[in-house]
């Protein structure tokens, strides 16, 4: 498209931490930085912890205001960078509450990259058997490669693990690459 103008995907990071600083957070920050080493993004961020303590409403009319921005933030996106940490084997309850509140067409075809933080290896299979079923009901399109973490892989909430890196930069390249897939979206006339 001669004279075109890319505008950069809307990118919602949404981090399902309910405390401040948060590793889960951290994790997303470095899945982030990597995903604009390749291609730019026009990134929003947002923690569990931003929804406030009304995010347990029963309808989307009685979320606070805070809750009902990060909602319709994830709505409104492009793409998706979704960190979790995981509790007793799974994700926050709230986090899956404010999800439930999420319009069910507004996620289709949506790229999403997966990512959770947990205290050790055993519960790196979250992602698998809890968060990709629970975007797969949305019909997004979640990235191939998952990106886990454990306690071990952070000094002072910086990653040290090489093979976490590793797979954050594969999990980056291939966000990269449903971004460009869905390139035709961002594109709009020269002004």
């Amino acid at each position: 498209m001669s004279g075109a103008l890319t505008i950069p995907p809307k990118v919602v990071v949404f981090s399902a931490n309910t405390h401040r600083p948060s590793k889960a957070r951290f994790l997303a920050t470095a899945i982030v930085e990597e995903v604009t080493v390749i291609t730019p993004l026009d990134v929003r961020f947002f923690d569990l912890a931003d929804a406030g303590p009304g995010v347990g409403a029963f309808t989307r009319a009685e979320l606070p205001p805070q809750a009902l921005e990060i909602v319709e933030a994830i709505e409104s996106a492009d793409a998706l960078i979704v960190s979790a940490p995981v509790h007793k084997g799974s994700y926050p309850g709230l986090f899956k509450h404010l999800i439930d509140f999420v319009d069910l067409t507004t996620l289709i075809n949506k790229p999403v990259l997966l990512a959770a933080k947990g205290g050790g290896t055993r519960h790196a299979l979250v992602i698998e058997h809890q968060l990709r079923p629970l975007f797969g009901f949305f019909l997004a399109m979640t990235v191939p490669t998952a990106v886990y973490a454990s306690d071990a892989d952070f000094s002072d909430h910086v990653i040290v693990d090489p093979v976490l890196k590793e797979r954050i930069r594969i999990a980056a390249s291939q966000f990269a690459v449903l971004l460009k897939t869905y390139e035709r979206h961002f594109v709009t006339a020269a002004v």
